[in-house]
């Protein structure tokens, strides 16, 4: 990696920005800095850094001064990989931690300067070695006596819960992103997405998303072109429904088990399959009186367990309880509006008065994408106020708050319609309009209203730029280039992607039978998420740092949860169709019992050809035993030659 051109400040290349308060005192910034430069003996993180060149005040505005870049040297770098437990390609073919010792071992590794680290795992580095940066004698931060340090705190933590440190994210490369942004959006081609240039520029985690959203999209096409016909095809006939309803079933789990064959085949491509995972450190977040850990032996804020349980259960749970039932409320409330609109329609059936049975259900789904955004920041508050020492705990606990509130308030409106009312007509035309309307709101909540504006804060940008320097600059300068990327908007990750995947899948699978043209709706939507979640990524937020994410996590099983759901809701569906319930006319429980048997014989097929299918290649296993052997028997010689070096060393001073 070359230094950056139109850079004179530092010689190296500039990876990673700091931004301190722009009030901080100088011995703090000082302090830290002197932290990041200091030798790992010394406890530092021996990395470089330098300050950017204040800009000029515009208009009465001044930029922040506390703007740094930070870089490492090419052996830094070496040794920060094999810190992280960074697995690359081995001369074998096979993927295997990186280690300075075997490094030309390596395909891939020539020397200094190469491209053997991509810029991701290059930032990905400098982050975990920022990260790992310990208090050693400091009591305080300097020129802030209430940020508390003791020997082994995470100064970077204690700055960004103080407030002290704004933001830490990584720079864009220009060149790249521009190659990048070339080959996956910027043309509209019938291929696949290149994800091995997207996980080489933003991540294992990023390009796992992308890899589902490509391959749940590919997967309902079969579930689109059956869906046409039946769409178009005796409508009223649902007996005939049965089959697809049965291929639905066996679609979903089809897809989920190959799913995570594919996503074992890329995480193993890309070295973060049998990746270790890091011990996780407290959260910024986290609080409490300071105590002992026991696994590490440091000084950490220690948090009773059983307050955390107490919080859950007595307020959170509570809480969650109450949004459902206000849920509720405005779901009969929606129902009102409904049966009103159809009561007019009834009386004068015109044009206008036929769109106007459709207001209700567009308001409702506007109505609930408000509803779940306004939940969400109230998940998040409670979630950070039960205090979670690890962020994985902290992630699984918002993700089981959201995941319950906006499956009971997207899909509770269209179980009530399909089992109490048993209006098959309203459940078609209710279904319809919530998923088309949650698709276009989504569109425009993701992808335009970032745009507009980012358009807003870089023309703000340009403008000051422009009054600095010569209008026939084509490209702007780093420096300028850093404060643009500062002021651009974070990426909050892939939670919400997975959201929405997660509620798309759910309309598709849970009533298939009823409404075969969802999975054409979800196609056409998950096309456009490709293009709008690309251009998001590149044009409108700050680069993340890589996530080295060996599959979709909790999110799989929220996937196979609601496939299972769907067995239920589908076979219960076809039950209480007329032309089922016209084969048991004498015996309603005949017909209850036909049902439940035939949906656990589908859950029973479902579960077995689950377990029947390997979720990692065969391939991939043998490749996995055959490391973990050599590693064994690596570690076996050399047990030996220490207890001969050992021996020897005794017989000389017997001697």
């Amino acid at each position: 990696m070359e230094p950056s051109s139109g850079w004179d400040g530092p010689t190296f290349q500039p990876l990673v920005v700091l931004e301190l308060a722009s009030n901080t005192p100088q011995e703090a910034v000082a302090w830290l800095l002197s932290r990041i430069r200091d030798g790992q003996q010394n406890g530092g993180a021996e990395l470089l850094v330098e300050q950017l060149s204040p800009g000029a005040a515009d208009g009465g505005e001044k930029d922040n001064p506390n703007l740094f870049v930070v870089g490492a040297s090419w052996q830094r770098l070496l040794c920060g990989a094999e810190d992280c437990g960074l697995f690359k390609e081995y001369s074998d073919g096979s993927m295997r931690g990186f280690t300075c010792a075997n490094q030309h071992r390596f395909k891939g590794f020539t020397g200094a300067g190469d491209d053997f680290l991509s810029m991701a795992e290059c930032q990905y580095i400098i982050k975990h070695q920022l990260e790992a940066l310990r208090a050693k004698d400091e009591t305080h931060v300097p020129g802030y006596s209430q940020a508390k340090l003791y020997p082994g705190k995470s100064i970077i933590r204690r700055l960004q819960s103080k407030g002290i440190l704004v933001q830490m994210f990584p720079l864009h490369d220009k060149e790249e992103l521009k190659r990048l942004s070339f080959s996956w959006y910027r043309t509209v081609r019938l291929s696949l997405q290149p994800l091995d240039a997207i996980r080489r520029y933003f991540g294992e985690g990023q390009a796992l998303y992308f890899g589902f959203l490509e391959y749940f999209t590919i997967a309902l096409l079969p579930m689109a072109v059956l869906g046409v016909p039946y769409y178009l095809f005796d409508w009223e006939n649902y007996d005939k429904y049965v089959l697809f309803a049965v291929f639905n079933l066996v679609w979903c789990t089809v897809l989920l088990e190959v799913w995570k064959r594919y996503s074992a085949t890329l995480a193993y491509c890309w070295g973060t399959l049998s990746r270790k995972k890091a011990f996780e450190e407290p959260r910024p977040g986290f609080h409490g009186v300071l105590g002992l850990n026991p696994v590490t032996g440091r000084k950490e804020p220690v948090f009773p367990s059983v307050s955390r349980q107490l919080r859950i259960y007595l307020v959170s749970l509570p809480f969650v309880l109450l949004c459902l039932y206000l849920s509720l409320y405005v779901m009969m409330i929606y129902f009102q509006l409904e049966g009103w609109a159809l009561s007019v329609y009834d009386e004068d059936p015109t044009l206008w008065t036929e769109v106007l049975t459709y207001i209700p259900s567009i308001v409702y789904a506007v109505v609930i994408e408000a509803v779940n955004l306004l939940y969400r920041y109230a998940a998040e508050f409670l979630t950070e106020w039960e205090n979670h020492r690890r962020e994985s705990s902290y992630q699984n606990h918002l993700v089981l708050k959201v995941l319950v509130f906006n499956f009971f308030n997207c899909f509770a409106s269209l179980f009530y319609i399909a089992f109490v009312m048993q209006d098959m007509l309203l459940l078609r035309q209710s279904l319809a309009t919530l998923l088309i309307t949650s698709q276009v709101l989504n569109q425009l909540m993701e992808a335009f209203l970032p745009y507009w504006l980012q358009r807003r804060r870089n023309k703000k940008m340009i403008r000051k730029v422009l009054r600095r320097r010569a209008i026939e600059e084509k490209e702007l300068p780093l420096a300028e280039q850093v404060r643009l990327e500062a002021d651009m908007s974070t990426y909050l990750g892939t939670f919400d992607d997975y959201l929405e995947l997660f509620l798309l899948f759910g309309y598709v699978s849970l009533f298939s039978c009823i409404y075969p043209l969802a999975a054409v709706l979800v196609v056409l939507n998950n096309i456009t998420e490709v293009y709008s979640d690309a251009f998001k990524m590149c044009k409108l937020f700050k680069r993340p740092f890589a996530d080295p994410a060996g599959s979709i996590g909790v999110w799989q099983l929220a996937f196979e949860t609601i496939s299972v759901i769907a067995v239920v809701t589908n076979c219960a569906l076809i039950g209480m169709s007329p032309q089922v319930k016209a084969y048991f006319p004498e015996s309603a429980t005949q017909l209850i019992l036909w049902t439940v048997a035939v949906e656990h014989l589908l859950l029973g097929f479902k579960f077995i050809l689950a377990f029947l299918i390997p979720d990692v290649p065969k391939h991939i296993r043998v490749k996995l035993a055959q490391i973990e052997f050599e590693s064994l028997e690596a570690l076996k010689k050399k047990v030996k030659h220490l207890l001969v070096v050992f021996k020897l060393h005794r017989k000389g001073s017997e001697a």
